[in-house]
């Protein structure tokens, strides 16, 4: 059925819009957008439709979490307050090794996938094993996910060597090619876990499927001094000289970047995903957003995985971003309200290869859509709805989430999953993980 949806406010993003939108509807057909227009022009031109009453709420398009680790949710909170390497080597990999399982895998998934559509997200970009698992959670949850070929040079509880992994991941895309929520990702893990052999491999396997890149870089200052090292330049050249640096790369955190890194990024047609909160939690680190934009890379935004967040909170990283930009340049104009919502939209978008389809309120567009509350009283007064949602509202304003024009919450409660149910699941893996610890 046709559906017209009636906030006070819409913040459309399509590109050279006005920043709200009042007195406007936005009309879904189906899976896609049909018209945004004035209210009293939806309701003659559609006068069949059901119409969705959003009283004080303003309308924007679905959030896109650029890079997490969905399954790590069950991980959330075993090992705080260390850096990276410490955090990886001596609690994440052998807790990994140890208890991921396909159904452990879809178990996290489905609650960072619950967790997600709760927060306005509509789209998961993952990297992780056993990405069967993802996607089949993906499509239970009734949400867009760009799931993984994940891939690490060494032996892990879910493959045993790089073409062991990479022979898993093509066979996963076989099975679920061709299913509407799901992209797929050729995903390297990081420099100083993947061979250049290996590397050439992704791409080939990147260039033949046209599918998009997906991979750590320069998130710590031991990565690159590893790097120079062991090949005897700095991370992101040598993955440019094995020919990765392109329009597909989907270059996640990129901390320490110098000048003229950033310049190739920029004509090399990068995309590079911020990640704000976790790398200030591991301390990594704080991306250099503002030279970025000076340079027309497209930057966008994720959480990382809750193991190192904690929260998949993409509000959280929205204000982060404009907040920690702002910042450290000492200029309060860099990263507007609405350039750190866009990261997280149309930009994102973008980089997933999916711009024509996603990231903005167009007719023709996908009906991905996020409804968020400005009535409480720690959201009013309201004087400008886009400023609002970056510098005041919350995760927990998210009312109502359409994905392909299907609605996956509804005052704040899933549609789609049985919440009692997966958090039986949950706290039972839980509770045999700490007692066999």
């Amino acid at each position: 059925m046709t559906k017209i949806l009636k906030p006070k406010w819409m913040v459309t993003l399509a590109p050279g819009s006005a920043d709200v939108l009042e007195g406007h509807a936005l009309v879904i057909d189906g899976e896609r957008i049909a018209a945004v227009l004035p209210v009293a022009e939806a309701e003659a031109k559609y006068p069949n439709a059901e119409s969705v009453e959003l009283g004080s709420h303003v309308l924007i398009p679905g959030l896109i979490n650029g890079h997490t680790h969905s399954a790590m949710s069950l991980l959330r909170g075993v090992a705080d307050d260390l850096p990276l390497m410490d955090w990886l080597n001596h609690h994440i990999w052998p807790l990994e090794k140890k208890w991921v399982t396909e159904e452990w895998t879809h178990t996290g998934s489905l609650l960072s996938a619950a967790e997600a559509l709760r927060g306005g997200v509509t789209y998961l970009n993952d990297m992780y094993f056993f990405p069967t698992a993802m996607a089949r959670a993906a499509v239970d949850a009734g949400i867009r996910a760009g799931v993984s070929i994940n891939v690490i040079d060494f032996p892990t509880g879910y493959a045993a060597n790089a073409q062991d992994y990479i022979a898993k991941g093509l066979a996963a895309y076989e099975q679920f090619k061709g299913e509407t929520l799901l992209d797929w990702t050729s995903a390297p893990h990081a420099p100083y876990t993947v061979s250049d052999d290996t590397f050439v491999q992704l791409r080939e396997l990147s260039e033949k499927h046209g599918l998009q890149m997906h991979c750590h870089i320069h998130e710590t200052l031991d990565e690159i001094e590893g790097s120079i090292k062991q090949y005897g330049v700095r991370p992101l050249e040598r993955l440019n000289k094995l020919g990765l640096l392109n329009e597909r790369m989907m270059a996640v955190h990129m901390v320490h970047l110098t000048e003229d890194e950033i310049a190739m990024l920029a004509a090399q047609k990068v995309h590079l995903v911020h990640n704000p909160n976790s790398n200030l939690k591991l301390a990594s680190g704080i991306c250099p957003v503002t030279a970025l934009e000076a340079a027309g890379v497209n930057t966008i935004l994720g959480t990382d995985g809750a193991a190192s967040n904690n929260r998949q909170d993409m509000f959280g990283e929205v204000r982060s971003a404009a907040l920690l930009a702002k910042g450290s340049t000492k200029n309060p104009t860099t990263v507007s309200a609405r350039t750190a919502l866009e990261m997280a939209t149309i930009r994102a978008a973008k980089a997933m290869g999916r711009g024509d389809d996603l990231g903005s309120l167009e007719a023709g567009k996908l009906a991905d859509v996020t409804a968020v509350s400005l009535d409480a009283i720690e959201c009013r007064p309201v004087y400008n709805a886009l400023a609002q949602l970056v510098y005041v509202a919350g995760r927990e304003h998210v009312s109502d989430v359409w994905v392909g024009g299907r609605q996956v919450l509804k005052n704040r409660e899933l549609t789609t999953i049985d919440t009692g149910a997966l958090l039986e699941r949950t706290e039972a893996i839980v509770q045999r993980m700490k007692t066999e610890r």
